[in-house]
C-alpha cells in the first residue's frame, strides 16, 4: 500500500521535523510513505476564510487520484483507539493500493473536499495545532504497523 500525507504549509518547528523523519524513517520497513506539502495560503480582507478553504481545497483536489482512498483527518471524524485504527488500516491495506490522508489548513476543508473524502478520522477530542498533527499522525501511523505486525513498540 502506498500512503501519502498531504498538509497544507512548512513544518517550522525543527523539533517537529525531526521526529516526523524519525517515524518516516521506520515506516520505511512497512510500506511507502511519503508526505506532500501544499503552500499555505495567507488570509487576508481580500481572501476571507471560505476563499482560502475553497483555494486550499482547489490544491488538495488537484493531488487526488480517482483511485485514491481519501482520509480527512478532521475534528469531526471517527474516533478511534490505537487498536482500532491499527484495524481500520489493515481493512484499507487489503482493498486499496493508495491512500491519501490529508491534514487541512487552519480553517479545515472545503465543501468540494468533504464531499470527495472517503472517511474522516479525528486523532483526539483535544485540539492541536496542525504542525503537530504531521507528527502525532505519522507516530500512529507506525503505531497501527507494528500491532499488525506483533511487534512490541505498543504497550497495553
Amino acid at each position: 500500500m502506498k500512503i501519502t500525507i498531504v498538509f497544507i504549509g512548512k513544518t517550522k518547528a525543527d523539533y517537529l521535523k525531526e521526529g516526523i523523519n524519525e517515524y518516516l524513517k521506520r515506516l520505511k520497513r512497512y510500506s511507502q510513505v511519503s508526505m506532500e506539502l501544499i503552500p499555505e495560503l495567507k488570509f487576508s480582507k481580500k481572501a476571507g476564510i471560505d476563499q482560502v478553504k475553497k483555494q486550499e481545497g482547489d490544491l488538495i483536489l488537484k493531488r487526488v487520484h480517482p483511485d485514491d482512498f481519501l482520509i480527512l483527518l478532521d475534528e469531526g471524524g471517527e474516533l478511534m483507539d490505537s487498536l482500532d485504527f491499527a484495524v481500520y488500516l489493515s481493512k484499507i491495506e487489503s482493498s486499496r493500493s493508495k491512500v491519501k490522508f490529508v491534514i487541512g489548513g487552519a480553517f479545515g476543508f472545503s465543501p468540494e473536499v468533504y464531499t470527495r473524502a472517503d472517511a474522516q478520522l479525528s486523532l483526539s477530542k483535544l485540539t492541536f495545532s496542525h504542525q503537530m498533527v504531521r507528527l502525532i499522525f505519522v507516530e500512529q501511523l507506525y503505531r497501527a504497523f507494528t500491532i499488525l505486525r506483533g511487534e512490541p513498540y505498543h504497550h497495553k
